[in-house]
């Protein structure tokens, strides 16, 4: 990473001044570009498995850390609050813990990984971060959790690269930028961000790009707002129930970009909520309907808690998805692929 250029970054925010009449916050991965899905089928859960051993419970641990990465209310959580969520709900599968036992698989260990959370998840979560810590504790398994974080980081950089952003996306930058001053506020290292609208035209919209060094999400707004705005001036755009709380926090109104449904959010974004948003008509009932919308779009209990759950059946309906991620990102690389009689056909 950058450092240079992250400090420039984070003197920018700090020193963030009022051009525009409103403000408008934006997610990025996720909301701005389809970058979640590859980011975590390909690289994230992949390398958990690589980092811990655990291929021989692929299907189970893909499941679950999608459905915590992507398809529920903690969707665009932190990497390490994410590893927290995903150790936790491996432990509630019977059929892991037989699998565990028959193939002789550990799980790994979270004290280290859960006391690092409780000492900085105030601060910041993210490698800086980390890296103090390991340099504190001195404990392996925080340097493997590092390790791993920075791998995930260099094969994020080699692999997942010209992702377009999503269609109507830069109609609406452009069009937002008239009225309101654009900050992206993101979960996503810096050096990615800064990467990856740079990539595509979209840095020159806006006028700080803050990533997870600099804090999170809430502070972001709140260290970029700082009274200058009314709460009917400030909008967050994001894709997960961690940018909506986001909003919440800072008193700003809030527009989901419905996973599955992101270009028509979009249109709908640039056609009638931006409008809305700058004629103060946004809040109250119309934001109160996309709300609903959106917690329809990600549910809070899993799949495997529900009454006729079956495994193969559940893991087949998102195998077209990491079929196509793999093929567009990573044709040589490893996934399991179940056939419709319970086999496996074979590995990407």
């Amino acid at each position: 990473m950058n450092r240079e250029k992250l400090k420039v970054a984070t003197e920018r925010l700090k020193n963030f001044l009022r051009k525009k009449k409103f403000l408008i916050a934006i997610d990025s991965d996720g909301c701005v570009f389809d970058s979640m899905n590859p980011k975590q089928i390909v690289v994230f859960h992949p390398k958990i498995m690589e980092f811990h051993q655990l291929w021989g419970i692929e299907s189970y641990l893909r499941q679950v850390a999608e459905f915590v990465n992507l398809f529920s209310r903690t969707r665009g959580c932190n990497r390490f609050i994410a590893l927290q969520h995903i150790y936790r709900f491996l432990t509630e599968i019977p059929e892991i813990k037989q699998m565990i036992m028959e193939q002789g698989i550990t799980l790994p260990d979270t004290t280290t990984l859960d006391a690092y959370i409780k000492k900085y998840k105030d601060i910041s979560l993210g490698n800086p971060t980390l890296e103090e810590y390991v340099q504190e504790r001195r404990e392996s398994s925080l340097s493997k959790l590092l390790t791993w974080s920075k791998a995930v980081n260099s094969t994020v950089a080699a692999k997942i690269k010209n992702i377009p952003p999503f269609h109507y996306v830069r109609e609406t930058l452009a069009l937002a930028s008239e009225n309101a001053d654009l900050i992206v506020v993101s979960q996503t290292p810096y050096e990615a961000l800064g990467r990856e609208w740079k990539e595509h035209n979209l840095n020159n919209y806006v006028t700080v790009i803050a990533g997870q060094e600099m804090g999170k999400k809430e502070e972001h707004i709140r260290i970029a707002a700082r009274g200058k705005y009314k709460s009917d001036e400030m909008l967050m755009l994001g894709d997960a129930p961690g940018d909506r709380r986001a909003a919440e926090a800072n008193g700003a109104l809030f527009y989901p970009i419905i996973p599955g449904k992101e270009t028509e959010s979009w249109k709908r974004l640039v056609e009638e909520a931006l409008p809305r948003f700058f004629e103060k008509t946004f809040a109250n009932s119309y934001q109160k309907k996309l709300m609903a919308e959106f917690d329809q779009a990600l549910p809070s209990k899993p799949p495997w808690q529900g009454l006729n759950y079956d495994h193969r059946t559940s893991y087949r309906e998102r195998q077209p998805l990491r079929k196509a991620m793999y093929e567009r990102f990573d044709p040589q690389g490893r996934l399991l692929i179940m056939e419709e009689e319970d086999k496996i056909k074979g590995r990407i």
